[in-house]
């Protein structure tokens, strides 16, 4: 069975779930597993990536902090389900929901 190469249209919503998915991967394969993020590959992504939605984002301090309490587990580095909280609580803030 031969195996075709179609292009699948994503809808608005999938193609922004493929980025976060694609931006976290990019980061997380940088200094050690690409499934988890390290401090500095945290870092680095919430700097250029979301400059305009983390406060303090240049601040490192309040990027360990803020790392400190996505960090469920307490290894020093992200999963991609720690991560996604950050990314529920910035899209809650965005939307103006309540928390």
């Amino acid at each position: 069975m031969t195996r075709t190469n179609r292009k699948v249209l994503l809808s608005s919503m999938e193609a922004a779930i493929s980025v976060l998915v694609s931006q976290f991967k990019q980061f997380a394969g940088k200094d050690g597993s690409s499934d988890t993020l390290s401090r500095d590959e945290f870092h680095s992504l919430v700097v250029s990536q979301l400059p305009n939605f983390v406060k303090n984002a240049s601040d490192p301090a309040a990027i360990d902090k803020l790392m400190g309490t996505l960090d469920e587990n307490n290894d020093g580095e992200l999963t991609f389900l720690e991560f996604w909280q950050l990314i529920g609580t910035l899209a809650s803030q965005h939307g103006g929901f309540s928390q």
